[in-house]
């Protein structure tokens, strides 16, 4: 393997993470509103997510400057021309952050509830336009013979796009509400199933037709087979099936399991369907930016693998680390530790199943 393709895959890799951990803090945002019928009961759902969604967030901040490192072709077309988008994003990602931050500074309930539909429609908008945005990448964007971007914001939405948007919105809300049938207790977590069983039937559809909507875009805008974007298709496509099986079965740990194998499916299939471009023109399929056109020099790319090398153990551990320590249920009188917050040190709560 080419030190190109090894970091257009790394590229994928952490994509694929990003919507992996971050796709249920954003589900679980969308559905504060929903699920929560109290101020304690939302504040026990942020609680769930509290100890590790600014660490998920990492996966997207190291994806953009692996991006910029790898291929500054790639980086500087995509993010001159998705400026608007990406300036969006930025601003609902500040919200949202803002929210967990400032939800907790009052008890007023009007600025309890500010916040917490601030957090609602930051989860929803930030994952909307990576959906557009990303699917933008395969479907095409106007590029001239230099490489620039010519076109404007506008250009990036077609049918596939903004269907790829709704569809990773419903299954990050998906995905969150699986998450919370395991860190969550009593009531809270039997309307978590609830909405979890209401959103899978949507979500797994969703799911299904924007896979096999990407593998045929693929095949009609960028000169791709049907392998190997089929294959994490069909992974994609069953990983979604099986998760609503389950869910309806009670496994909801293994639901969650299929919905997270659902989540990174689906960009597998979105960047193998990609490759060997990084950005296809619509203008001119001859002007589209390639994986080898668009890299860094080899002696770049060398030294940036050592680092890599070196440093992701270093992150997976301790994220791994991270997850295991806050492992526990929350609810009730419960913190993420466990600990009864009145001063009482109440018996923990049960693993999470399988």
């Amino acid at each position: 393997m080419d030190l190109e393709l090894l970091w257009f895959c790394l590229i994928a890799i952490l994509w694929a993470g990003y919507f992996l951990l971050e796709g249920f803090d954003f589900g679980v945002g969308m559905l504060l509103p929903v699920v929560g019928r109290s101020d304690e009961e939302r504040s026990t759902m942020l609680q769930a997510i509290g100890p590790v969604w600014d660490g998920n967030e990492v996966w997207l901040i190291v994806a953009g400057g692996a991006t910029f490192a790898a291929f500054p072709a790639w980086y500087a077309t995509m993010f001159s021309g998705f400026y608007i988008a990406l300036l969006l994003a930025l601003v609902f990602l500040i919200i949202r952050v803002v929210s967990f931050e400032w939800r907790s500074k009052s008890e007023s309930p009007r600025w309890r509830t500010v916040w917490t539909w601030a957090n609602t429609v930051g989860s929803i908008g930030a994952p909307l336009i990576w959906g557009v945005g990303l699917s933008a990448l395969l479907f095409g964007t106007p590029i001239d013979s230099n490489g620039d971007y010519a076109g404007d914001f506008w250009d990036l939405f077609s049918p596939y796009t903004v269907f790829a948007g709704v569809t990773v919105v419903v299954l990050f809300a998906f995905h969150g509400a699986t998450y919370l049938t395991l860190r969550t207790v009593g009531d809270l977590e039997n309307r978590s199933r609830h909405a979890a069983r209401r959103l899978a039937l949507p979500a797994v559809l969703l799911g299904m037709v924007y896979i096999v909507w990407t593998v045929a875009t693929a095949m009609d805008r960028n000169d791709k087979d049907l392998f190997p974007p089929a294959l994490p298709a069909i992974i994609g496509i069953v990983a979604l099936a099986l998760s609503a099986l389950f869910l309806f079965q009670g496994r909801t740990g293994r639901a969650f399991s299929m919905t997270a194998v659902g989540a990174v499916a689906l960009v597998a299939t979105l960047f193998t369907s990609l490759y060997p471009r990084v950005m296809v023109s619509s203008t001119g399929f001859e002007n589209s930016l390639t994986v080898d056109g668009a890299a860094s020099s080899h002696y770049a790319l060398q030294v940036m693998s050592v680092v890599a090398l070196v440093f992701v153990p270093l992150v997976l551990l301790y994220q791994g680390w991270t997850y295991h320590v806050f492992r526990k249920r929350v609810g009730g009188a419960h913190d993420v530790s466990g600990v009864d917050q009145t001063g009482g040190k109440p018996p923990l709560a049960p693993e999470l199943p399988t």
